[in-house]
């Protein structure tokens, strides 16, 4: 059986249309017509996964969002907005959305991008073995699925761990954003390569001393990233 998802939409007719086509693939499906149900039916339900429409009635998507991520770190959201403007796309990712997708959507790209959050979130189930990776002032924990920066815990979207895993592995390497984007959204991704740099702004604001001088995911201009754990000094 797959991840438990909720699907938050004001239309009735798309909330079934998604319910029926994520069934079919294995999830088991919660629906919720407004941000204020969404919110509570997370609390009870515990989805892995938050379908999340912008445009509803009341509490817009975007604060549900947000609120989200506040009680739910480990919670995977991908967002659906008639917005294609770039400033909507990125508030979305902001307020701590994994991913998003402009209305009118393939369900099939929908159903690809809810595959490889779940590919994110299983990342814990990786090994039985009590791994952990360190760099610098950096740890995480592979079974529990936890990182820290000496001792203090790091509260990390599923996208924001697999990212700094994959960087604490590869101290010192250079990716090019487009190999980042294989890598953690996966080869099929058909979205905005600034998914990219939006989450890496994020993961900088939780790890850096000075998010806006970073010295631990440092910029290679024209390329991408690397990873600096002991500090570009």
């Amino acid at each position: 059986m797959g991840h438990k998802i909720l699907i938050v939409e004001d239309e009735s007719n798309i909330r079934r249309f998604l319910k029926i086509n994520f069934e079919r693939n294995g999830y088991t499906v919660i629906e919720a017509e407004s941000g204020e149900e969404g919110i509570i039916k997370a609390r009870r339900e515990e989805p892995q996964i938050v379908i999340l429409d912008v445009m509803l009635p009341g509490m817009d998507g975007f604060k549900v969002c947000e609120a989200l991520r506040k009680e739910f770190s480990s919670m995977g959201i991908v967002m659906l907005t008639a917005r294609s403007q770039d400033a909507d796309k990125i508030t979305g990712l902001e307020n701590g959305a994994d991913d998003y997708l402009v209305k009118p959507f393939n369900t099939a790209e929908l159903i690809l991008r809810v595959k490889a959050l779940s590919r994110r979130l299983d990342i814990k189930n990786e090994t039985k073995e009590h791994k952990r990776i360190k760099s610098g002032p950096f740890t995480i924990d592979i079974y529990a699925q936890e990182a820290f920066k000496q001792e203090a815990k790091i509260e990390l979207t599923p996208t924001e761990y697999v990212l700094l895993k994959l960087f604490m592995e590869n101290e010192g390497k250079a990716f090019h954003r487009d190999e980042l984007l294989d890598m953690v959204w996966g080869r099929s991704y058909m979205g905005d390569p600034k998914v990219v740099d939006v989450n890496i702004r994020r993961l900088r604001a939780k790890i850096e001393d000075s998010p806006v001088n970073p010295t631990y995911i440092v910029t290679i201009w024209g390329i991408g990233y690397k990873w600096a754990g002991h500090q570009i000094k």
